[in-house]
């Protein structure tokens, strides 16, 4: 049995984490949530009152109240006490992308396997070590972008692959979302804000998955808002060796969008959801040719729990492991090939 704790009460850990976890009990089991001590939540005390101090503690152990009485397990005072502790085997992390880097390094390091939310990092060389840390110590290392593994995928693939709609012309992969409060981290540098990460990634992700291992960004263009210190929107073109090519978009200051347009020879497919269907949705897709429109269901899925089985088969499979290893190295990659090439245009502030 794999004993799991959470860095962090947060909602995603709430709300799909841990309802996923439940249906495989029987092989892995939520045992403790970690609170940040007052060092790690203020960093230096010297300036932070007592008040301050009892408030933000008062605060996380409430949210994390709400895990133990509904889940179990225990409320471990420290992330890095988590991480350390001998009731966890492995931890899952939720945190903003900024500090995945340095709490997955400090679990790794601990022996424990790590579940991280997507992006695993905010740089390239950072995934890279966690991937050396993980592959010497036999550990798992998985990034969760739960999307790729909901049957919905792999039955557009499969459609496309009958030839039913031709060969394809052209895909064409959106994700966009209104604005959210402004004290969201996705709006925060410091944090590992900005769209290209939040929204972007699943793009990629996805073009990866439908180009190919040898698809590459041969376009690039981030774009930013008065009052916003991070890209807000997005765009970025993908082509593979045989010349089949992927247009994405992305931002986090956009009306709603979720979605696959798949344009061939013969047909086009568009499907919405793609990347947030949750557990027990039904997702449809429109099939086109010509004048004649079909609305098709897809299958019903449960991503978040597939993608926590992932992470039990890199725990007990080696293979299965390297695997996971090589597909998160190539995500990082496409991302700072969208770097680079937005840095050459000359309007992008990333550093």
């Amino acid at each position: 049995m794999i004993r799991v704790g959470v860095i962090c009460p947060s909602e995603i850990a709430f709300r799909r984490f841990l309802p996923a976890l439940q249906k495989a009990n029987d092989k892995i089991q939520f045992t403790a949530v970690g609170i940040a001590s007052p060092e790690e939540w203020f960093g230096d005390l010297s300036n932070i009152s007592q008040d301050q101090i009892d408030e933000q503690q008062a605060r996380e152990y409430a949210k994390a109240r709400t895990f133990i009485e509904l889940y179990g397990g225990e409320i471990i005072v420290g992330y890095g006490a988590l991480v350390t502790s001998d009731v966890v085997d492995a931890v899952y992390i939720p945190l903003p992308p900024a500090l995945h880097y340095m709490w997955a390094k400090k679990a790794l390091e601990a022996d424990k396997h790590v579940f991280v939310e997507k992006p695993s990092t905010t740089r390239l060389e950072d995934t890279e070590e966690l991937i050396d840390i993980a592959s010497a110590r036999n550990l798992a290392l998985h990034e969760n972008y739960m999307f790729i593994y909901h049957e919905q995928i792999k039955a557009l693939y499969e459609i496309v692959k009958s030839g039913e709609i031709g060969e394809v012309r052209l895909y064409r992969i959106s994700f966009g979302f209104p604005l959210r409060q402004l004290s969201d981290f996705r709006y925060n540098k410091a944090l590992g804000g900005g769209a290209l990460l939040d929204a972007g990634g699943y793009c990629m992700k996805y073009a990866n998955y439908l180009l190919g291992d040898n698809a590459k960004i041969i376009t690039a263009q981030a774009n930013y808002i008065e009052g916003f210190e991070v890209e807000m929107y997005g765009s970025a073109t993908m082509v593979n060796p045989a010349g089949t090519v992927a247009q994405l978009a992305f931002g986090m200051d956009n009306d709603y969008k979720c979605e696959i347009e798949i344009w061939g020879a013969k047909g086009t497919i568009t499907s919405g959801r793609i990347f947030t269907a949750p557990a027990g949705f039904t997702p449809t897709y429109t099939i086109k040719k010509n004048q004649d429109i079909e609305i098709c269901e897809l299958p019903v899925d449960d991503s978040f729990f597939k993608s926590i089985e992932k992470f039990i088969d890199c725990i007990y499979n080696v293979q299965e492991r390297k695997k996971e290893y090589k597909i998160l190295y190539a995500q990082e990659v496409l991302i700072e090939q969208f770097k680079l090439i937005a840095i050459d245009d000359n309007t992008s502030k990333f550093k």
